[in-house]
């Protein structure tokens, strides 16, 4: 009987493990059954190649524009001032600024910029810089300078020291500049001789030093009596060169050294002048601080504020 009890103790023993072992490890044997379920991709995966970025498509009108603009920007004859001009090389930089384009002007790039343009302004849009576009182009510039020809009231002049100007000897009165367009100039001044890429030399923050040419004021007001007096002196300038109504007659128009022969309109020496470092940072930045472009005269530049 000892021996029948103990055997049946020892059942209900090992029943009792069994069924705690199968309830203790339920839930990690779910977990595992529902990780090995989960469907395994045959497919290893593979690292994303790229290539070159394919080529733009290039309109094959803008590519004829490109070549005629090749050809107009040396070629195209037209009239301004009385004077017959060539090409418009010389407005390059000008026209990038008014297109907020930085392709060269014989691209494709360039072309469909300038076609936008054009359609803006209601102009045939074919990206061809020809006459009527370069005269919409001046026009625009022209529209941006100084509207009034007045003299300015005496308190509003003030007379710039000697160090401002290109010419050192040049007279009390014609160093005679109004006063917020001089205040202007020297904040440009500061800013360029802050620039060190244009390398200015200078004695003091806002000050040139006395070899140093470029910015220094070649010419600022200047009377009616004495515009007509150089008038005399270069009877072959024409309007374009020294206009009857000036804008120095208001002292806010300021001619600025900016390299070769001052005040020369000879399309090589403009050609030097539109090519200088800071020409093209009085491009860039002259607008910042009030002052407007003449195209025509790349040292000519007037506070329109």
């Amino acid at each position: 009987m000892k021996t029948g009890k103990h055997h049946i103790g020892l059942i209900v023993a090992v029943v009792a493990a069994v069924v705690a072992g199968v309830s203790f490890s339920a839930p990690s044997s779910s977990s595992q059954t529902s990780r090995a379920s989960a469907p395994v991709s045959p497919v290893k995966p593979t690292a994303r190649i790229t290539g070159p970025a394919p080529a733009k498509e290039v309109s094959p009108v803008f590519a004829a524009a490109a070549t005629q603009n090749a050809l107009l920007k040396n070629e195209l004859t037209w009239t301004f001032g009385g004077k017959q001009q060539r090409g418009w090389h010389l407005y390059d930089l000008l026209i990038g600024k008014t297109l907020n384009s930085q392709d060269d002007t014989v691209t494709v790039e360039f072309a469909a910029s300038l076609a936008s343009w054009q359609k803006r302004m209601g102009l045939k849009s074919d990206g061809v810089l020809d006459e009527d576009s370069l005269m919409r182009l001046i026009s625009q510039w022209q529209s941006d300078r100084l509207k009034t020809r007045d003299y300015p009231d005496p308190s509003q002049l003030v007379t710039a020291p000697v160090a401002d100007f290109y010419d050192p000897t040049r007279a009390p009165e014609l160093r005679q500049v109004e006063r917020n367009t001089y205040t202007a100039y020297k904040q440009m001044l500061a800013a360029a001789i802050a620039d060190p890429s244009l390398n200015l030399a200078h004695t003091s923050p806002a000050e040139l030093a006395p070899s140093e040419k470029f910015f220094k004021i070649v010419s600022a007001f200047r009377s009616r009596e004495y515009q007509d007096e150089l008038r005399r002196k270069s009877p072959n300038a024409g309007t374009a060169g020294l206009a009857v109504n000036s804008p120095h007659f208001t002292g806010r128009a300021l001619d600025l050294y900016v390299g070769g022969d001052p005040v020369d309109t000879a399309d090589d020496n403009r050609a030097i002048q539109v090519n200088t470092p800071v020409y093209h940072w009085l491009v860039r930045n002259a607008e910042r601080f009030g002052f407007r472009p003449y195209f025509y005269e790349p040292w000519h530049w007037e506070y329109v504020k």
